[in-house]
């Protein structure tokens, strides 16, 4: 399905342009997903350790949290060009702080019209918009493992699905694509992979593997979808900020990740979304699209 070469390319939405991404902390992804001999070892050996003991990630989240690691927010910004005149405020009391930041409103305008879905976070977007089989580089995503569930996986097999890929540098709140009313999150435990598509086109199961949160959104516009948080390398914690069985409007905060790359993923039922053509396009070509929270998705099917 995608081509990923060495190199990690985008096409960035608002200028058309196909980017190169600067990957945080990538040498230590190559290391532990190469196709070397010492990631190979490695493999079998510190990477089981980092992706499934929760005391490694706790261990640094809770470094992540303390003050001292403030000295790290500025350079960050630097080195990935992070524009700070959309921070709602620019004092923070640790780095975790800094990663959890809000913007100012007025930064991610929410589409108005109500029959159009908005993007719940700023990611890197793959749609497919007639969801059946998913193939990554020959290996098959089984919507039954991914939702641990098998009413809603007949229920979704043939609907469509948005994968929303964030990076350390991006936003890390996430928000409602449409009014609705959610329901309880679930919770699935499970490990931190990163997923980052350097490790993912060589195990398409991590999305089946990692923590993940699944809540219920039943709405008029795109019928019941499923809102899944996916939890990644050195991302311990998935918080949840709005109260369920609540209506919620579009852009309403849902919850934000904590310290790490992340994963949304959304699931329509058949029919209920036409996704925009420019995302079709690119993911056809192989592409991720990079989007801002706010920007449309795509129309409801009524």
């Amino acid at each position: 399905m995608l081509n990923l070469g060495d190199m990690i390319q985008y096409i960035n939405r608002k200028t058309g342009e196909v980017c190169t991404e600067k990957v945080y902390g990538e040498a230590t992804l190559a290391l532990l997903y190469g196709d070397g001999l010492a990631s190979k070892i490695l493999s079998y050996t510190l990477l089981p350790l980092i992706v499934h003991s929760p005391l490694v990630s706790r261990l640094y989240g809770y470094l992540q949290k303390r003050p001292s690691s403030r000295s790290k927010i500025e350079p960050f910004i630097e080195t990935y060009g992070i524009d700070k005149s959309e921070f709602e405020t620019t004092q923070f009391n640790s780095f975790n702080d800094f990663f959890i930041r809000k913007l100012k409103p007025t930064c991610r305008p929410v589409i108005a019209d109500p029959r159009r879905s908005a993007m719940p976070a700023d990611g890197r977007y793959l749609v497919f918009p007639t969801f059946d089989r998913f193939f990554v580089k020959g290996q098959e995503f089984s919507l039954f493992s991914f939702l641990q569930n098998s009413v809603l996986a007949r229920r979704f097999a043939d609907g469509a699905m948005l994968i929303a890929r964030l990076c350390p540098v991006d936003y890390h709140r996430f928000h409602f694509p449409c009014d609705g009313l959610p329901h309880v999150p679930r919770l699935i435990n499970g490990s931190l992979f990163s997923v980052n598509p350097i490790a993912i086109r060589k195990r398409v199961s991590i999305f089946s593997e990692n923590k993940r949160v699944i809540t219920e959104i039943d709405t008029d516009a795109f019928g019941t979808l499923l809102f899944i948080e996916i939890g990644a390398a050195s991302v311990g914690t998935i918080q949840q900020t709005f109260t369920p069985n609540k209506t919620v409007q579009k852009g309403q905060e849902k919850g934000y990740f904590e310290f790490g790359g992340s994963c949304i993923v959304l699931l329509f039922e058949k029919g209920r979304i036409q996704f925009d053509p420019d995302l079709i396009e690119n993911t056809r070509k192989g592409y991720e699209t990079l989007c801002r929270f706010g920007e449309s998705m795509g129309l409801g099917t009524f």
